[in-house]
């Protein structure tokens, strides 16, 4: 058989002080104190930038700020409701729910401008968002108003004022 020697100490012996990549030589002790730091805590995930919050629900947190933004109808003629004149301009719409009905608060500024009984519907018009407002043509005398939000859809036919 051939000679063989058994090595005293651990590698670690051989290099004294730091190794050839300056690493400084840790005990056992050291080493065992590092691992068990280190239980318990979990590991950052590099792909999120700092300072930004994260969670498993940030679609359902943007899209409840996305419902509290109030979508924008521009109404570029008078119309009629219920014999009251909707005058021209940009008003902000909120869509809700009252005493089992569906409406529609047309708002300029802070002031409810008009207050529109609206039927509600499955259908989402073929938008690509979750809030949307639009005033369509709807025949020679009427316009309609399609409404989408986070709680329902709804629309309604509003006469053009003569």
């Amino acid at each position: 058989m051939g000679n063989f020697t058994l090595a005293e100490g651990d590698l670690w012996d051989n290099f004294g002080d730091t190794n050839v990549y300056g690493q400084k030589p840790v005990s056992d002790k050291e080493f065992e104190q590092a691992l068990e730091s280190k239980k318990g805590k979990k590991k950052r995930d590099k792909n999120i930038p700092k300072g930004e919050s994260f969670s498993q629900s940030n679609e359902t947190e943007q899209i409840n700020q996305t419902s509290k933004e109030l979508p924008i109808l521009l109404i570029p003629l008078d119309l009629k409701a219920d014999n009251h004149i909707i005058p021209t301009g940009h008003y902000q719409v909120e869509g809700f729910k009252e005493n089992g009905q569906t409406f529609l608060n047309l708002y300029q500024s802070h002031d409810v401008i008009a207050k529109l009984p609206v039927t509600e519907t499955n259908d989402d018009f073929g938008e690509p968002t979750i809030n949307f407002v639009k005033l369509l043509p709807h025949g020679q005398n009427h316009v309609q108003i399609i409404y989408g939000g986070l709680d329902f859809n709804a629309y309604t036919v509003i006469d053009i004022d003569d």
